[in-house]
């Protein structure tokens, strides 16, 4: 175990083995959407490599939430991982990760309703567990002459065919995931995009084996998970989960209920790890935080391996949960914008980089790759 500058902070510095990787320390860095891919190809570049690289020191990366297919699509400049030119791209990133000690998960995005004609085929409406407008505005950057945001527009239900169509985009993406060196995928059920979107009770309205009883609602997780399954190791799998939250304002009206059938379908795949983002300010409005915890723990006791907690967490608070037995590792998203070197500045309990929020979209090396290491004159002697 790393010697740390706080004591208490050293339970987030013992390894941890999740399924087939196995993290020196239990420092995760979230999946962090930047916006900096190719416009036309949705490629990452030279300089996505660094920005992966100065941040393996983490236990796992999880690669920024990257779309599985066009129609997937639902914010300007993400990055794909099913064309052969967006492998060729990653394979970059995960060599500069590896070389660097690191290792690295590639998220697995369907945005579902969260998008725009701008970024479907022939400008198709979104798709959605049913037809739903989600509340707010799409990020469609230089890509609709009223951009940067646009409303979004109503998204049409998926028919049962078209769902099995996106299984198989699924088992594309994470065998090319495989081709571009990643470690393994984390497949994105969170937030409120495509798989939530079938969770959550405000927007799915079926009447079929997908719709209804919660035992339904759960089928496209479980079915997109067992997509993943004919493609790669249980051990090289993780899902992402969030009981509230998320953009389009979609919510369900048993989230207790709701999120623990949804970690226990789950359960007993062997997989590498369930990763929850717990509410927070940055994520909901929802009053009642206290209740969203015990949420979040009713999810821990429904799953059976490595549980990742995330959400706005302190270092002192996630070595907390860590040593508690709360979680078995805590992911940071902004402390991890601004510290590439987060866990060396955990280690010595500080000093921290303060983040920038004007460049966290877009842009270049601008408040993506120029936040300063620690320098060992900072650290207290």
């Amino acid at each position: 175990m790393t010697q740390t500058g706080n004591p208490a902070n050293a339970p987030l510095f013992a390894p941890l083995e999740m399924g087939a990787t196995t993290a020196s320390n239990r420092i995760v860095m979230a999946p962090l959407t930047r916006s900096r891919s190719t416009a036309q190809e949705n490629t990452q570049t030279a300089m996505h490599a660094e920005y992966y690289a100065q941040r393996a020191g983490a236990g796992l990366i999880v690669s920024e939430a990257t779309q599985i297919s066009q129609e997937g699509q639902g914010y300007a400049w993400t990055p794909g991982i099913f064309t052969d030119a967006q492998v060729e791209s990653w394979k970059n990133v995960t060599d500069a990760v590896h070389a660097a000690g690191g290792r690295i998960f590639c998220q697995l995005w369907h945005v579902g309703a969260i998008s725009h004609g701008v970024f479907q085929p022939d400008n198709a409406a979104p798709v959605s567990a049913s037809e739903w407008t989600p509340e707010g505005e799409a990020f469609v950057g230089d890509l609709h002459p009223d951009g940067p945001t646009v409303p979004h527009p109503t998204a049409r239900a998926l028919s049962v065919e078209e769902i099995a169509r996106v299984l198989d985009d699924y088992r594309h993406a994470a065998a090319c995931a495989e081709r571009a060196g990643f470690d393994g995928v984390e497949l994105h059920a969170a937030n409120g995009y495509l798989i939530d979107q079938f969770l959550r009770s405000s927007v799915n309205a079926r009447d079929d084996e997908y719709g209804g009883a919660v035992e339904n609602r759960v089928r496209f997780l479980t079915e997109a998970v067992d997509a993943l399954l004919d493609v790669l190791p249980a051990g090289r799998i993780g899902v992402r989960l969030s009981p509230v939250g998320g953009p389009g304002k979609s919510s369900d009206d048993d989230p207790a209920t709701t999120y623990a059938a949804a970690a226990k379908a789950i359960a007993g795949r062997g997989l590498a790890y369930l990763h929850v983002v717990r509410p927070n300010d940055h994520t909901s409005a929802e009053a009642d935080m206290d209740s969203n915890v015990r949420i979040v723990a009713t999810m821990r006791e429904a799953f059976d391996g490595p549980f990742i907690a995330n959400g706005n967490f302190t270092p002192a608070e996630a070595a907390e949960w860590v040593e508690s037995g709360r979680a078995d590792a805590v992911a940071f998203g902004r402390m991890f914008i601004a510290n590439p070197d987060l866990p060396a500045r955990i280690a010595s309990d500080g000093p921290y980089n303060d983040a920038d929020q004007a460049t966290f979209y877009g842009g270049g090396a601008e408040g993506y790759t120029d936040y300063p290491a620690l320098d060992e004159s900072d650290v207290a002697a």
